[in-house]
């Protein structure tokens, strides 16, 4: 091959990949152009005003497409599939409680995405920023809004296998004080001190009185319910077999996730209820598996989320095991309730 030749051939090749670059980029513009177009049948969706103190409302992550994708909304608790207010705030997960908001975002940049959590006031402006390790995955607001909790992955991405880490932090949103990990605490098993180097937990969920919590621990390939102490910096454990713990307004059972037996490896839980005295568990009126931290939209209760055509639905169940679940909201996830007296 001449000279000649091998400069004609090394020009196509350019003339090529420069064409699939263009096309890439131009494939890319499209798709996003499209994100931000409304998608017919999908919920309506306006901007508007949003905040954590009109009780009645649920508020929660919008995934509808188009330009208000991403952004807080809200609606009518008892009507959650009206139209929905956009704050113009972007979150991926969300929760807020007496007029209290923690809202884990992307920071997106030119190489690769970076998180973070901000604490929001009552108006969902910033009142904290906090940086997170990882992909977020849970956030829970104290009842009193004292505290804020979130998870993040810190390796792998996914619940449903082992090979992954998390990180579990607790700040003090009126001191600003941060536990940046839960692994910090002394860890109480079966009454003695325990240490591994394999400890996980995720899941935080707090009780109202602004010391205990409940979360998920994981070691040596079981999971574990813990209680909290805020004060005394110790985690005891209580019951095997929880995953994503969810504390009733009247601190007196748990929702979680539970994996069972026979179901697929990444589809493996099944909807339960843990009476914390009795330790007697509710199984729920769910087929379906569930990852998801369920919230209690009261006593008697539960919302969660599953997949949907735009990423995720919301559905509700009653907390006792009866009933058959009910799709209540279709493209959201990560519902907040702002109850009477919240603010």
């Amino acid at each position: 091959m001449t000279v000649r030749t091998r400069i004609l051939v090394l020009l196509s090749a350019l003339v090529v990949l420069t064409g699939v670059a263009t096309a890439s980029v131009l494939h890319a513009s499209a798709r996003a152009e499209r994100r931000n177009q409304p998608q017919g049948g999908g919920p309506s969706v306006t901007s508007g005003t949003v905040t954590l103190t009109q009780p009645g409302r649920m508020v929660f992550r919008n995934m509808a497409w188009g330009p208000h994708r991403d952004e807080l909304t809200a609606v009518p608790a008892a009507d959650p599939s009206a139209p929905r207010i956009a704050s113009g705030v972007k979150c991926l997960r969300f929760h807020a409680a007496s007029g209290t908001g923690v809202c884990l975002q992307a920071v997106h940049g030119p190489v690769s995405d970076t998180y973070r959590a901000v604490i929001l006031d009552a108006s969902l402006r910033i009142r904290a920023r906090y940086d997170v390790p990882g992909i977020p995955s849970r956030a829970r607001v104290s009842p009193s809004g004292r505290y804020a909790a979130w998870t993040a992955f810190v390796g792998g991405d996914s619940y449903a296998g082992t090979n992954f880490s998390t990180r579990a932090t607790i700040v003090d949103t009126r001191t600003g004080e941060v536990t940046p990990t839960l692994e910090a605490y002394r860890i109480v098993k079966d009454g003695h001190g325990y240490r591994a180097p394999d400890v996980n937990f995720w899941g935080v969920t707090f009780a109202s009185d602004d010391r205990t919590f409940y979360a998920t621990l994981a070691t040596r390939g079981r999971t574990y319910l813990v209680r909290g102490d805020l004060r005394a910096r110790t985690v005891t454990t209580l019951h095997t077999n929880v995953e994503c713990p969810s504390l009733s307004p009247d601190g007196t059972r748990v929702a979680f996730k539970k994996r069972v037996a026979g179901l697929p490896k990444d589809a493996p839980w099944h909807l339960y209820v843990l009476d914390l005295r009795t330790g007697h568990e509710t199984p729920l009126a769910e087929p379906r598996s569930v990852d998801d931290q369920a919230v209690w939209r009261d006593d008697h209760t539960l919302v969660y989320a599953l997949p949907g055509d735009y990423g995720a639905d919301l559905y509700e169940l009653p907390a006792d095991g009866t009933g058959k679940p009910l799709r209540i909201d279709t493209a959201a996830v990560s519902p907040a309730y702002v109850r009477r007296g919240d603010g």
